[in-house]
């Protein structure tokens, strides 16, 4: 990687300074003279831009020096508290942490460049779109207290690319069971009274099966960031991989960017993981019979690729009482998920009324 392409800015035409990427007019717009420059940002170069698989065996064993590095000059900063490596541009200082609001920032020196993303989900949705979505969705959180729901907390919202790693494989699977045909014989008994009576009781018949099937996994997402809760950002997936474009560090510019702390080794373990798990489901759905015991699954992988891509969220990080809170919007979708405090005093009152409500209805059923 040359001197020229790490150093690379994005210059205002009109008065020089740096550009920042808008997600609104999909270009590079300058923040002091507001001029805008479409023709900067180019997703493909010669044809020799395009969005790679890249295969993962060889990868595991040895990364090439020319996939790392971010084409452009950084600056990296971890933060104490929550752990978010933050990548932005060289120019900026960052105070506090863009994911938790700590101050507990500290310099952060790579022993070895990061891979580099070859692609990514552009920034989609603007600011103000956010912060009405935002709004929106906390207007359908009835138990929030009133005092929050009054804060106009929405003025901390920020845009980040966060990374993640997509994994493909082709599988073949071999499964064996015990399935299960239920039959059904009459039981005679004695009920409290001492009467003879008679039922139906059901039982089952186990039978050995067996069975085999192929399947093709394409972009398992892997989330790689540790600054935003896992459990989240499964919510605003999923982001749509083939909507891709090559990466360009134009649509970075005065964005903040998480570097990945998941690296490819344990995002391919959890990623093995919830194939295996998806298959273990599509061999149950084969069983054949009313239910099955004893499922075993024998998959063998194949044609295992990967890509490294960053996708685009807005992330309102607040705090309530002692209490840290998180809103996560899909910058590509709009998909949102968040945690927010509760009202005990709205919690207390609604179980009361559902308590009158029961009683009322008990008392006119008696009538």
């Amino acid at each position: 990687m040359n001197e020229a392409t790490a150093q690379k800015k994005f210059s205002c035409p009109a008065c020089g300074a740096d550009a920042h990427w808008n997600p609104a007019k999909t270009a590079l717009v300058c923040p002091f003279c507001g001029t805008t420059s479409p023709a900067q940002v180019e997703l493909t170069a010669g044809g020799e831009e395009t969005i790679k698989e890249h295969d993962l065996v060889a990868a595991l064993r040895a990364l090439p020096d020319a996939q790392r590095g971010w084409q452009a000059r950084k600056t990296a900063v971890r933060c104490q508290s929550c752990q978010a490596i933050s990548v932005f541009d060289a120019e900026r200082v960052g105070q506090r942490c863009d994911f938790c609001g700590s101050a507990a920032l500290v310099p952060y020196d790579e022993i070895k460049e990061s891979i580099r993303p070859e692609s990514l989900l552009p920034m989609k949705l603007a600011e103000s779109d956010v912060r009405n979505a935002i709004r929106r969705w906390y207007g359908t959180r009835w138990f929030a207290p009133n005092k929050l729901k009054r804060a106009a907390f929405t003025d901390t919202v920020k845009g980040l690319y966060i990374p993640y790693w997509t994994f493909d494989a082709q599988v073949h699977a071999r499964w064996t069971a015990e399935s299960g045909y239920y039959y059904y014989v009459t039981e005679t008994y004695r009920d409290s009274n001492g009467h003879t009576r008679t039922r139906q009781v059901r039982r089952i018949r186990w039978e050995p099966s067996s069975g085999e099937l192929d399947h093709f996994f394409d972009d398992e997402l892997v989330p790689a960031s540790r600054g935003v809760d896992a459990a989240m950002l499964r919510r605003i997936e999923p982001y749509p991989t083939a909507q891709l474009v090559p990466y360009n560090p134009g649509f970075l510019a005065g964005w903040v960017v998480e570097r990945y702390q998941i690296d490819l080794l344990a995002a391919a373990q959890a990623a093995r993981s919830r194939m295996n798990s998806t298959l273990e489901r599509l061999c149950a759905a084969q069983v054949p019979g009313d239910t099955h015991r004893f499922l075993q699954v024998y998959p063998t992988y194949s044609a295992q690729t990967f890509k490294h891509i960053l996708v685009p969220i807005w992330l309102l990080s607040y705090s309530y009482g002692k209490r840290r809170f998180q809103v996560v919007i899909n910058g590509f979708t709009g998909a949102i998920a968040g945690k927010y405090p509760k009202s005990w005093i709205k919690i207390t009152l609604a179980v009361l009324a559902l308590l009158a409500l029961v009683g009322l209805l008990v008392l006119a059923a008696h009538r």
